[in-house]
C-alpha cells in the first residue's frame, strides 16, 4: 500500500520513492506526494524522473492503492528508484480553493443552517452545493463579505489522526460528516481551522489545504444556481 506523504506533509514538493509495479501506463510507488482525485479535489500532476528518463505524471486515481498513469517511453520497472516533482502551481491553488471550501460550508451552516451537500474545485474555481431555498443577492453579497473577513482572521489551519469513535463521540456530526465514510475506517483526518480550544470548523477531510486562512486571498463570489426545490448552488474565485 502506497503511503500517502500528502497527508501529513502537503507543503512538500518532491519525493524519492521506489516503483513497486508497472501496468501498462501506470506505476505504483511505495510512498508519493502525488494527490489523487477525491473528495471535490482534482488530482496533482507534475513529473517522475530517474537518471536516463522523465515521465510525466497526467491522472492519479485511489483504488486499492494509489496509481499514477505517465507518459513516455520505456515505463520504470519493478524496484526502480525514481524522484517524482509536483506541479506546485496547481497543488497550491488547490489548497486554497479547499480551505475556502471549509470556510464557505462552515459559514453556511452557522449563518443559514445549510449544510453541504456537494463540492468540486479546481485550479481556478470553485462551486459548492448545500441544502437553501434561494439565496437573494444581497444574502450572497454578505456571504463573500463574511467570507474575507475569516481570510483577513488569519485563522490557523492543521490536520490530525483521530480514532472514529472518539471522533464520532466528541466532535459534532453535521461538521464531520463521519457518516458519509465506509464503515472500515476506523483512523479519520480531521481538518481544524481556527483556535485549538474553540476552532470555528473541524471537519473529517483527506484533502490538501493551506496553513492559514490568510493564504486562501481574496474570495469572490461569482453566481448561484438553483439544484432543485431546496438546493443551491454557489460558485466562487480566488483573487
Amino acid at each position: 500500500m502506497t503511503d500517502p506523504l500528502y497527508l501529513t506533509d502537503t507543503l512538500a514538493e518532491s519525493f524519492e520513492a521506489r516503483v513497486e509495479r508497472t501496468l501498462d501506463d501506470r506505476v505504483v510507488l511505495d510512498r508519493t506526494c502525488f494527490y489523487p482525485t477525491g473528495g471535490g479535489q482534482p488530482h496533482d500532476t507534475g513529473t517522475l524522473s530517474t537518471g536516463d528518463h522523465t515521465w510525466r505524471v497526467t491522472d492519479v486515481t485511489m483504488r486499492d492503492t494509489i496509481y499514477h498513469t505517465i507518459e513516455g517511453s520505456e515505463p520504470p520497472e519493478e524496484g526502480d528508484p525514481v524522484e517524482g516533482a509536483v506541479d506546485w502551481d496547481r497543488r497550491a491553488a488547490h489548497m486554497r480553493y479547499h480551505t475556502a471550501q471549509h470556510l464557505l460550508s462552515a459559514y453556511l451552516l452557522d449563518e443559514y443552517d445549510a449544510p453541504t451537500t456537494g463540492n468540486q474545485l479546481y485550479a481556478d474555481r470553485a462551486r459548492l452545493d448545500c441544502g437553501y431555498d434561494r439565496f437573494t443577492d444581497e444574502e450572497l453579497s454578505g456571504i463573500e463579505s463574511g467570507l474575507n473577513d475569516l481570510v483577513a482572521s488569519d485563522l490557523p489551519v492543521r490536520w490530525y489522526e483521530l480514532d472514529r469513535e472518539a471522533a464520532e463521540a466528541d466532535l459534532d456530526p453535521e461538521r464531520t460528516r463521519l457518516d458519509l465514510l465506509p464503515e472500515s475506517i476506523t483512523e479519520v483526518r480531521i481538518v481544524e481551522i481556527g483556535d485549538a480550544d474553540d476552532p470555528y470548523d473541524r471537519t473529517a477531510c483527506a484533502g490538501t489545504h493551506v496553513e492559514s486562512t490568510a493564504e486562501i486571498g481574496t474570495v469572490r463570489v461569482t453566481g448561484r444556481e438553483t439544484r432543485g426545490s431546496d438546493e443551491e448552488r454557489i460558485m466562487f474565485v480566488l483573487e
